[in-house]
């Protein structure tokens, strides 16, 4: 044999004997596995099955703390909000309302506005007055809130016993140039083609106009005299109360001795008046004396 091949015999020699070891080695711990007590292989897996539980407790506590801390963050956090609701701005149409907080301000804030809400009340709004007016024309306005573009405005000049006349303008401004004849309009607000205002106006004629402002100077000069002469009053008793106060001691002292003069001249006339009844009792008297003395000597 060649020592070539005899080297090759010698290492696949050992390769078959390290897989034998190898095989045997498995196979005695698979043996070994096999053969112990069956008691502590029940005991070892009563242990896992509890550790398994345990580890299963362990993970839903886990969870419910995150939970119950969330629910106790939440509850903290949240504060009953009581709401009211602020005047509207108007009596008639569409405005404005405060929405006002009671409960849940930030700070020490007993109230607090939140937002600001449209609010509306009756829709007919009577007779209006213009927004600015002269001799020659007057600018009406419709109810309206700002955007005044979300609204829709219809114009009409009313007519006594015939059909109003709608007019093209389409904003809610309108001027009007008077005439000679006085004129009536009508504005109605629409929103999502539902009137929420209606307002009339009256345009009176120039003379007319100037008639009505010729008549309020009087009036105005009467109101201006009575309000001037209140106010003198009332500034004259305020006055006479701060001297009472100052000066209390002397205006007490000349009260005491005015009283005690009248209370002297009561007196002085009682007196006065006692002394006269006598006199006038007196010569009734005398009479009745001289007649018995002339009885007694005409015995």
């Amino acid at each position: 044999m060649s020592p070539g091949g005899a080297g090759c015999s010698a290492g696949l020699l050992l390769t078959v004997g390290w897989l034998l070891l190898a095989g045997l080695q498995s196979t005695y711990g698979i043996n070994i596995t096999a053969v112990q007590d069956p008691s502590l292989a029940n005991e070892g897996e009563d242990e896992g099955e509890n550790e398994g539980e345990e580890e299963a407790e362990n993970d839903s506590e886990a969870e419910n703390e995150p939970q119950a801390e969330a629910e106790e963050d939440v509850s903290n956090r949240t504060v009953v909000k009581e709401v009211e609701f602020g005047m509207c701005t108007v009596t008639c149409g569409v405005g404005i309302r405060e929405v006002i907080l009671t409960n849940g301000c930030p700070g020490s804030e007993s109230k607090c506005i939140v937002r600001v809400e449209e609010c509306r009340g009756p829709v007919d709004c009577g007779w209006g007055k213009p927004i600015s007016e002269s001799l020659e024309s007057v600018r009406l306005a419709c109810v309206h809130t700002s955007p005044a573009n979300r609204f829709k405005y219809i114009w009409r000049l009313l007519r006594p016993d015939q059909q109003a006349i709608i007019l093209a303008n389409d904003s809610a401004i309108l001027e009007v140039h008077r005439d000679t004849h006085p004129k009536a309009f009508e504005c109605e607000t629409l929103d999502n083609n539902e009137i929420v205002a209606s307002i009339k106006f009256t345009i009176y004629t120039t003379t007319e106009l100037q008639m009505k402002r010729s008549s309020r100077p009087d009036t105005d000069a009467v109101l201006v005299f009575v309000l001037t002469i209140g106010v003198i009053m009332c500034i004259f008793v305020i006055f006479l109360l701060m001297f009472i106060i100052i000066n209390w001691a002397a205006v007490k002292d000349f009260w005491g001795a005015k009283a005690s003069t009248t209370e002297m001249q009561s007196e002085l006339s009682s007196v006065r008046y006692k002394d006269s009844t006598c006199l006038d009792q007196s010569p009734t008297e005398i009479p009745g004396h001289e007649d018995d003395a002339l009885s007694e000597w005409n015995e």
